[in-house]
């Protein structure tokens, strides 16, 4: 089995903060996949059990408050004899611009509380799903922040990330984590701009873009006539005229 894990804070005050993003991340994937079942509330969680892909998976929400999260974790590892890697955790991460995810097992806390309580009741070594919010530029408004609500105009990334996380959740549930990241890339992924068009004729004696537009043909010729120059003939010199009139002189 697998456990899946989203770290935010209960209750409706925390429902749309950024610290909430793992929460908003389980919610997706509980409402995209009719295999789990409603939410019951169980090691110091809200938890719901289902498949994905095939595998059987408990989704997890700890309300414990966030930096508590551990609690719930552990005690849930324990009962169903659960190893570190078979826990993935979504969590949010500072450190990465808004909508980008990124995979890892083990390493530090990077200064999250609910991943430093999960640190001290599981190990380290289990998957977490880092899901980029941005930073507000300086330390000191980091709390203000990361408890705030999400902005209106981050539903541009955020709701399509949601449905593409809940989407290729059976990845996560699978460990094939880097494909999981690959597919979130690629369909969250800004379009290229498209190089302009080359117009037909183009390199061929004009492009489209010059501004004055070749003369008409007159009277339907299919081809601009020609004039074929004229030649003039030589004047015949007056003496030469009476000469042939007259009759040459001896």
């Amino acid at each position: 089995m697998r456990l899946i894990v989203g770290l935010g804070n209960p209750g409706e005050k925390y429902a749309r903060n950024r610290h909430n993003i793992g929460f908003l991340a389980v919610d997706a994937i509980h409402g995209r996949n009719s295999t789990f079942g409603p939410w019951r509330s169980r090691f110091h969680a809200d938890v719901s059990e289902g498949l994905l892909d095939g595998e059987k998976v408990m989704l997890m929400k700890p309300q414990t408050y966030m930096n508590e999260s551990g609690r719930a974790v552990g005690d849930a590892a324990r009962f169903y004899k659960l190893a570190p890697a078979d826990v993935i955790v979504l969590y949010d991460e500072l450190d990465l611009p808004p909508g980008k995810v990124r995979t890892k097992v083990g390493g530090g806390s990077g200064g999250h509380n609910g991943i430093r309580s999960i640190d001290a009741h599981l190990g380290k070594e289990y998957s977490r799903v880092r899901l980029g919010i941005g930073h507000p530029g300086h330390k000191d408004r980091v709390t203000a922040y990361v408890l705030g609500d999400f902005a209106k105009v981050d539903a541009d990334w955020l709701d399509p990330l949601l449905d593409k996380i809940a989407a290729e959740a059976g990845l996560l549930a699978g460990g094939h984590h880097s494909e999981f990241c690959n597919r979130l890339h690629l369909a969250l992924a800004p379009a290229k701009p498209q190089k302009p068009r080359k117009e037909p004729g183009a390199g061929m004696g004009g492009t489209s873009r010059d501004p004055t537009p070749p003369l008409p043909r007159r009277g339907g010729d299919s081809a601009p006539k020609t004039s074929t120059p004229k030649t003039s003939t030589p004047k015949t010199g007056l003496a030469e005229q009476l000469a042939r009139m007259f009759g040459k002189k001896d």
